[in-house]
């Protein structure tokens, strides 16, 4: 990666471990075994929505993965399954740190995603646990077992391991820092059947 684009990764690391430190430290440690990789950009429809999207100025992280969208490697995790082509043009997310990302290590993988308003998440499923920390926005968040909660900015949704969550947003968009501790190879999968691979 060329100078400018390794220190936009790194000031959003800065940034990433800040916000860890201040909200997320007891879901999982900051790493201190970091391995910057190079990224392969790829983007979808989503990356420019997310660029063009104004709520991000309001938490320094969420402008810090805002600058880092043109070099990111943005995820098509649910592509080639049965979700709907308007989920797929609009549902945005790419990693910080883990697979895809500009570094690795051993025990965390971090992302950012980002829904517009009025977009629905369906049900889904991962065997690593997760916590979402909601840093711009707000949308609400159902998972199994619990009552649906409306978050906004400062709030976190956790994640057990394979419990099948899903998320909604209403008149507003949602940017979220999430972060993954476990099994970080197994990638999520719809939890409801006709949503599953065919």
């Amino acid at each position: 990666m060329n100078l400018n684009e390794r220190d936009i990764w790194y000031q959003l690391l800065e940034a990433s471990r800040k916000t860890h430190l201040e909200a997320l430290q007891l879901f999982c440690t900051f790493p201190d075994d970091l391995t910057e990789l190079p990224v392969n950009p790829h983007r979808i429809d989503a990356a420019a929505l997310f660029e063009n999207e104004t709520l991000v100025a309001s938490h320094p992280l969420s402008a810090a993965f805002q600058t880092a969208s043109p070099y990111a490697q943005w995820r098509e995790t649910y592509k080639n399954t049965g979700i709907d082509i308007n989920f797929l043009r609009q549902f945005g997310c790419f990693a910080l740190i883990g697979d895809g990302g500009a570094f690795s290590c051993s025990h965390m993988r971090s992302f950012v995603v980002y829904m517009p308003a009025g977009l629905y998440y369906p049900r889904h499923h991962h065997p690593a646990e997760e916590a979402y920390l909601v840093l711009a926005g707000s949308a609400e968040f159902h998972c199994d077992g619990e009552p649906a909660k409306r978050l906004q900015a400062g709030d976190i949704s956790h994640h057990k391991p394979n419990q099948a969550h899903a998320t909604t947003t209403t008149d507003e968009a949602m940017i979220a820092y999430v972060v993954w501790k476990g099994d970080l190879k197994t990638a999520p999968v719809w939890t409801d059947a006709e949503l599953l691979n065919s």
